[in-house]
């Protein structure tokens, strides 16, 4: 235990920031290449050098040969880590500080230290928690009193300027961040604005105008010939009603897709499902539905799902297997909805793939896979394909615990 707290601390002393470096502009960078690291390099070789000069040169000299090069060392090397490690560079820096003005001279008659000092606490003032950079800033203050013999007031001045321009910095870094994020989400809503303009377009030229036509044609079909049989009129006039029932949906779908707002309409749910069947009887199947299980309400995703995987498994009756008997059944368990919807009639296969992933022989597969993924959507499963009786069954599972459950709008 006490070495795991050794190694937080020290990761935390290591690099005690709030986040990564902020990547510089194009033009402080050549390639992998940060020249901000490089000019903090090149500082830290001029300020060794200078100190190591000046200290040398003093007469009387301030000490031997290898302590000026062990001070010129520690009060210049902090300044190559302050982009990587700020605190650990400040840190540092400091304790030369206090090693030199307590054992050889006041360390704030050094200026190349006094810079590479002050750079260290703008770099924690820019990167790090607040409560390190107050921290940094009381630790300099005091030091700059009691170590070097400053005025109160200067020594605060002195902590004060580079810790106030670091959270100037950090604070305009940050706004221009959150600037960054609100245009990049802008960008992704006008293109997705764009994108269902578009298909609303598509939709409106192609679909709506063959619906239209189908109606249209509908509504004359009785008319071309003389003395319709009442059939005829009825057949044409449920596709006329049909075609119209669904230009209204599309009609509506268009408008979902052109508004920039959610969706308010009410959605269709298990409580329509007996006019959804009533709709299939008048095409010429014959629907036997079914409940079992104690029937109540269910999550607004789960019952628009159930609800559109019957439409579409009917669909799929009525296009693929006309006249086909299909049982439709609800299972109301404690976890789930069972959906069942079984076809007496099982097209032939259209390929040699996995029952699974059985698909009619003059479709194209989308009104399964919309299914599936209906049901992967709120957590659940669907299978579907040709059962041994030669019938064709659709089976899903739609879990009903609310906190995997997402609404559909």
């Amino acid at each position: 235990m006490i070495s795991d707290l050794r190694r937080r601390l020290a990761a935390a002393f290591a690099a005690g920031v709030t986040r990564p470096p902020t990547p510089r502009p194009r033009w402080l960078r050549r390639g992998r290449l940060d020249l901000v690291a490089v000019a903090d390099v090149i500082t830290a070789l001029i300020c060794f050098a200078a100190t190591n000069s000046t200290l040398r040169g003093e007469h009387p000299p301030l000490a031997t040969a290898t302590v000026v090069l062990l001070i010129s060392l520690a009060v210049s090397a902090p300044l190559v880590l302050r982009n990587s490690y700020p605190l650990t560079a400040w840190s540092a820096s400091a304790i030369a500080f206090l090693w030199i003005g307590g054992a050889y001279t006041p360390a704030g008659t050094i200026p190349a230290g006094v810079l590479v000092y002050v750079l260290c606490l703008y770099a924690v003032a820019v990167r790090c928690e607040a409560w390190v950079v107050t921290t940094a800033g009381i630790v300099t203050a005091t030091g700059a009193i009691f170590v070097e013999g400053l005025e109160p007031l200067t020594a605060i001045l002195v902590a004060a300027v580079p810790v106030l321009a670091g959270v100037v910095v950090r604070t305009r870094r940050g706004g221009q961040e959150r600037l960054a994020v609100q245009e990049r989400r802008h960008e992704g809503e006008r293109a997705l604005l764009q994108e269902r303009q578009r298909i609303a377009r598509e939709l409106h030229d192609v679909v709506a105008h063959h619906m239209s036509v189908i109606a249209i044609q509908a509504e004359a079909g009785p008319y071309k010939v003389q003395d319709p049989p009442k059939e005829l009129v009825e057949s044409f006039a449920e596709i006329r009603a049909s075609a119209l029932s669904g230009l209204k949906e599309l009609r509506r779908v268009l408008g979902v897709l052109r508004s920039d707002t959610l969706e308010i309409a009410p959605q269709p749910g298990l409580d329509d499902l007996e006019g959804l069947l009533d709709s299939a009887r008048s095409a010429g199947v014959t629907v036997t539905p079914g409940v079992s299980g104690t029937a109540r309400p269910l999550p607004a995703g789960v019952d628009l799902s159930a609800y559109r995987i019957i439409q579409e498994a009917l669909s799929n009756a009525m296009r693929h297997a006309p006249g086909a008997a299909v049982q439709v059944k609800l299972y109301y368990g404690d976890a789930a909805l069972v959906v069942e919807v079984r076809n007496d009639h099982c097209p032939p296969r259209a390929s040699t793939s996995a029952e699974e992933d059985w698909v009619p022989g003059d479709g194209g597969g989308h009104g399964i896979i919309g299914m599936r993924e209906r049901a992967t959507m709120l957590g659940g499963n669907l299978q579907a394909g040709p059962t041994e009786k030669g019938e064709f069954l659709v089976t899903a599972a739609l879990p009903l615990d609310s906190g995997s459950v997402q609404d559909d709008s």
